[in-house]
C-alpha cells in the first residue's frame, strides 16, 4: 500500500467523521445537547460542555483535513506517491509523427495531362 493510498483513506474517514459531528450540531443550540438533557435541570455534561466539544471537534477535524490533503499533496509531488501518478516525460512514443509526403521522380507523372 502506498502512501497516497494511506493519506486517501484517512482524509476519507476525516471527511466522514467531520459530517457526523456537523449533522449532528443544531443551529439554534438544541442539537445533541438538548436530545440528553430535554431541557430539564439535570443534563449530562451540561448544554455548555456539549456545544464546546462539538465546536472544538468540527475545527480540530476540519484542520486535520487540510493538513492531511496538503500532505498527500506534497507526497505526490514529490514522486513518493503511488507510479501511476508520475507523468514520463521522456516518453518519446506517444507522440505521433506526420508520415512523409511521398514524392515522385518521374516528372511526367506529376505534370498535368493536356
Amino acid at each position: 500500500m502506498t502512501t497516497f493510498t494511506i493519506f486517501l483513506v484517512l482524509i476519507v474517514i476525516v471527511a466522514f467523521l467531520l459530517i457526523v459531528v456537523i449533522m449532528v450540531q443544531n443551529p439554534k443550540g438544541g442539537g445533541l445537547s438538548s436530545s440528553f438533557g430535554g431541557g430539564g435541570t439535570q443534563q449530562l455534561g451540561g448544554v455548555k460542555k456539549t456545544t464546546d466539544f462539538l465546536d472544538k471537534s468540527t475545527w480540530a477535524l476540519a484542520t486535520l483535513l487540510l493538513v492531511l490533503i496538503l500532505v498527500s499533496n506534497i507526497d505526490l509531488m514529490n514522486g513518493t506517491g503511488s507510479e501511476d501518478t508520475t507523468v514520463d516525460t521522456n516518453d518519446t512514443e506517444a507522440i505521433d509523427t506526420p508520415a512523409a509526403i511521398p514524392t515522385t521522380t518521374d516528372d511526367k507523372a506529376a505534370a498535368p495531362a493536356e
